[in-house]
């Protein structure tokens, strides 16, 4: 059995596609990344707070870029964002889908397929 996963989408989709999962995170072109950080045109590694210390100052490059909402792969498992990040995300308008990381990984890649204005943050795989 391998060791990854290959996703396959929709070829033409604009912006960074998580093109599939390795030991050491996402794959983005030839790259994989522990954790990451994607908007419609660009991607890069992301240092992550603690899950529970997780605030708007950790992800405020993202914010910046007004989407419709934020996608946040919380790691291993689905866990619930911290109630002051979903407090001052609301505040700031702004809608947080939280789901596990590999289905937020895949969920990037259909929705940006679909032409949606998302952004997303992206815990480590093994973040638990």
């Amino acid at each position: 059995m391998s060791d990854s996963i290959r996703i396959t989408r929709d070829p033409t989709a604009p912006g960074p596609i998580v093109r599939g999962f390795a030991a050491n995170g996402y794959r983005v072109g030839e790259i994989a990344y522990p954790a990451l950080l994607l908007s419609p045109d660009w991607h890069e590694p992301w240092s992550p707070p603690a899950f529970d210390a997780l605030d708007t100052a950790s992800v405020q490059a993202l914010i910046d870029e007004a989407p419709e909402f934020l996608l946040l792969g919380t790691g291993a498992e689905l866990r619930r964002p911290p109630a002051a990040f979903r407090a001052a995300m609301d505040a700031a308008g702004l809608g947080v889908e939280a789901m596990d990381s590999r289905a937020a990984a895949r969920a990037w890649g259909v929705l940006r397929s679909e032409g949606r204005k998302i952004v997303a943050a992206l815990y480590p795989l093994d973040a638990a």
